[in-house]
């Protein structure tokens, strides 16, 4: 996870300074002689206090703000509430609330003269495209927040933005240019001795190092920071720099180390309230517990993980970002279009005078060009999304055609093995059977011989039979995928391999669909499992609860590199693959050289 210092350089200073005035501040809002400018500088000082500390105190003190606000003089002072107030909505994962606040700040502070609130502003936007991966815009707002920390030869802006940039160089896996940038961070902070910028260029500097695996000087630099950040007594600083060093060592494989990182981490944003960074945590933990082999707790630590993960970013949020941003810069060029009319009148009035039909007329058929343009734009991408819509669904249907297309020719090859190939097999031996008395042999080895016949001819009934049963199941018609999967597993040899089931919550019958999708992935898998893996033992896991089907197919074989591409282009794989998504669920492979491997499927509820 990588950490962000936006908002946090800015605020844990402030909150410093703030920390003995909050009685006077609440003196202030309490008293009726206070000005409404004065109870609002007031609510302003109180929110950037309790925005690192109780994100729904500080939502509660712009709601209280609000109602006081009357004028434009009023309006400056509320700027700095909403951009607090967007920052407790932004750790509660509340990003398109997030967005809203900073857009309405930035609008006042650009009409302002707070230049400091504008920059911080600026790069809190920024901060939030790059949670939505949209780095290039992401970039853009880094600039200007940079031009204008520059603008005021803001030392400490400028440490801040040169390391949030980095990280979007860093998702960009530029790690040469993330470098540079907290590096940049990291002598501004050294030369301004300040301890909370130190501590946080060498948490991005330890981040990257990570991810070229260079462990110990990335453990140097993040215990370095954890000591700086202990002896500040910031508790929000401390969790993040917890949750760096699990991910260190969990890379590292020293889990111990990573488990003890990641429950004192949470212990703090569970109190916060800071569901990213629970949501983060707890992933890395199932990761963890899957590695250790400990597949009820990876399971458990996922299923927390998708939780939250689910309650956080969607498209719906991530949608209303952007249409908040263009809004913003929609409204920002109607004011500087306003300004160079009202100048052009000035200078030129008479001029203006004269032409102000022609004006006129140009001025009605731009906006018509562009109300037909928008109409036309809108309608393309309108249609643009029926396609698109249409595509997926012409794809569900196809893959749900060929999946019962090959179901159905599984059943017609099985009842032609069953009623046919095994039934002539059955005649044949019957056939047999009875001429032997009829032979005269002349020999105990010809006897044997021919005892020999019918014995091929009585396995190769069985043999007949076992195909036809696993191409379609009986137990699966009659009583069920568990039972079914039962019934598979049971044919095996032990001395192949021993397998364990385990099922929970399968008493009721599933969709047949479902069902048949479900046995033909767990059986691809196990047969995956006696062919390539040369395991001596597997667990088969399945729980439905509330929350849909789980399935978990773990082995102890030989493993595989799961970062080489080409191994998925098998056509097993590739199966496993189709089958799952065409029930909308989610599979993943968790395998490593010489540690065996896990295959995690979750089909959603209903």
């Amino acid at each position: 996870m990588k950490l962000s210092s936006l908002t946090l350089l800015f605020c844990i200073v402030l909150m410093g300074r703030l920390a003995a005035q909050t009685d006077s501040l609440n003196s202030i809002i309490n008293n009726n002689r206070s000005s409404t400018s004065e109870k609002l500088k007031a609510y302003g000082g109180l929110a950037a206090y309790y925005s690192l500390k109780d994100f729904d105190k500080t939502i509660a003190l712009g709601e209280e703000a609000a109602k006081l606000v009357k004028s434009k003089e009023d309006s400056a002072a509320y700027a700095v509430v909403l951009h607090h107030v967007g920052i407790g909505h932004y750790f509660k994962g509340n990003y398109d609330k997030a967005a809203d606040y900073y857009f309405k700040a930035l609008h006042l502070f650009e009409e302002g003269s707070n230049k400091k609130e504008l920059g911080n502003t600026l790069n809190d936007i920024a901060k939030l495209y790059r949670k939505t991966r949209d780095l290039d815009q992401s970039l853009r707002y880094y600039d200007r927040a940079m031009d204008v920390f520059k603008s005021m030869n803001d030392s400490e802006g400028m440490q801040m933005i040169w390391n949030e940039s980095g990280v979007v160089f860093e998702y960009k896996e530029d790690f040469p240019e993330a470098i540079r940038r907290y590096t940049e961070s990291l002598k501004i902070a050294e030369a301004r001795k300040d301890l909370v910028g130190v501590g946080y260029a060498k948490s991005f500097i330890a981040g990257v190092q990570v991810i070229q695996k260079n462990f110990k000087p990335a453990e140097v630099n993040l215990l370095e920071a954890l000591k700086i950040r202990e002896n500040l007594k910031d508790s929000f600083a401390v969790a993040l720099t917890q949750t760096d060093l699990g991910v260190l060592y969990n890379a590292s494989g020293d889990y111990q180390k990573a488990i003890k990182a990641f429950e004192l981490s949470n212990k703090t944003a569970a109190t916060l309230k800071y569901a990213e960074l629970q949501s983060a945590n707890y992933r890395e933990l199932s990761s963890i517990a899957a590695s250790m082999g400990d597949d009820k707790s990876a399971l458990k630590y996922y299923q927390q993980y998708t939780s939250i993960k689910d309650s956080l970013f969607n498209l719906d949020k991530n949608k209303q970002i952007v249409e908040l941003n263009t809004k913003y810069e929609t409204e920002k060029k109607e004011q500087q279009i306003m300004l160079q009319n009202s100048q052009l009148s000035l200078q030129q009035s008479e001029i203006v005078r004269k032409n102000i039909t022609l004006v006129a007329v140009i001025v009605l058929s731009v906006l018509a060009f562009l109300l037909v343009y928008s109409g036309y734009k809108r309608y393309q991408l309108k249609q643009a999304t029926l396609l698109q819509q249409e595509r997926i669904v012409q794809q569900e249907l196809a893959t749900r055609a060929v999946l019962e297309a090959e179901e159905r020719e599984r059943q017609r090859i099985a009842k032609d093995l069953h009623d046919g190939v095994g039934q002539m097999m059955s005649a044949a031996k019957m056939n047999l059977s009875s001429i032997e008395p009829e032979i005269a042999f002349r020999g105990t080895d010809q006897k044997n011989r021919f005892d020999k016949i019918i014995q091929l001819v009585d396995e190769s009934c069985k043999e007949v039979r076992t195909v036809s049963h696993n191409m379609m199941p009986n137990a699966l018609l009659k009583s069920g995928l568990a039972s079914a999967i039962r019934e598979f597993i049971d044919k095996i040899d032990d001395r192949i391999i021993k397998v364990d089931l385990y099922s929970e919550g399968l008493n009721e019958r599933l969709d047949i669909n479902t069902e048949t999708v479900l046995y033909r992935v767990i059986q691809e898998c196990v047969n995956n499992v006696i062919k390539h893996a040369q395991a001596n033992h597997l667990d088969i896991s399945l729980i439905k609860d509330r929350d849909g089907i789980s399935a978990t197919i773990e082995d102890n074989g030989k493993g595989f590199d799961t970062s080489k591409t080409d191994v998925f282009e098998g056509i097993g794989l590739k199966n496993i693959r189709t089958r799952v998504e065409f029930l909308k669920g989610e599979v993943d492979f968790n395998s490593e050289p010489g540690k065996g491997t896990l295959v995690a499927i979750h089909i959603p509820g209903n």
